[in-house]
C-alpha cells in the first residue's frame, strides 16, 4: 500500500505501482467512442500512463493539459490518460480544452486497471478512484518509470517523466 494524501489528509491506495524492470500489465479500458483499448494496442512505443483521479478537478485537468501540450513533441511515444471517468466526460473536456494529442481511457466499468497497477484509493472521500501516478512503459512493454504523487493535489513530476523516456 502507497501511503499518500489528500489536502494533508492520510489516505492509502490498494497496493503499489508496478515496479521497474517488470513487464507491464495488461489492461483493457474505455475510450471515448465505447471501444475497448488494450495496452497492447500500443506496442512499439513508449506509453505515458498519465492517471488521475477525475478529470473534473482542476489538477487533473493541468495535467492533461500539460502533456497534450508535451506530447505533440515526442517521436514514437503516446500519452494516455486514464481516470475512473466516464468516457462521455472526458469527451466533453477534451472538446472544450482543445485536447488532441493524447488519448482519454476510462477505467470506469470494471475498476480492473486502478486495481492490477496497485493505484486504487482505498479509503477517504475519493476512495475507490485512482490516485494520480505516472507510469511509463518502454518500447519492450517494460515499466521504465514510475511517481506515485504524495499529495493528490499536486502535480506530478512533469521532467522526471520526459526525461525517462
Amino acid at each position: 500500500m502507497a501511503d499518500i494524501t489528500l489536502k494533508g489528509n492520510a489516505i492509502k491506495t490498494i497496493g503499489n505501482l508496478p515496479e521497474p524492470g517488470t513487464k507491464a500489465p495488461e489492461f483493457t479500458l474505455t475510450a471515448g467512442d465505447l471501444s475497448h483499448k488494450n495496452l497492447s494496442d500500443f506496442t512499439g512505443k513508449n506509453i505515458i500512463l498519465n492517471i488521475f483521479p477525475s478529470v473534473d478537478t482542476g489538477t487533473c485537468a493541468m495535467s492533461v493539459r500539460a502533456f497534450n501540450k508535451k506530447a505533440a513533441d515526442l517521436e514514437n511515444t503516446v500519452v494516455l490518460c486514464i481516470s475512473k471517468d466516464l468516457p462521455f466526460a472526458q469527451g466533453r473536456f477534451c472538446g472544450a480544452e482543445g485536447i488532441e494529442n493524447v488519448v482519454m481511457l476510462s477505467d470506469f466499468a470494471t475498476g480492473s486497471f486502478g486495481n492490477d497497477y496497485g493505484l486504487t484509493i482505498e479509503n477517504g472521500p475519493l476512495a475507490h478512484l485512482h490516485s494520480r501516478c505516472i507510469v511509463i512503459v518502454g518500447t519492450d512493454g517494460k515499466v521504465t518509470y514510475t511517481e506515485q504523487v504524495p499529495e493528490i493535489v499536486d502535480e506530478p513530476n512533469y521532467n522526471a517523466a520526459l526525461n525517462a523516456l
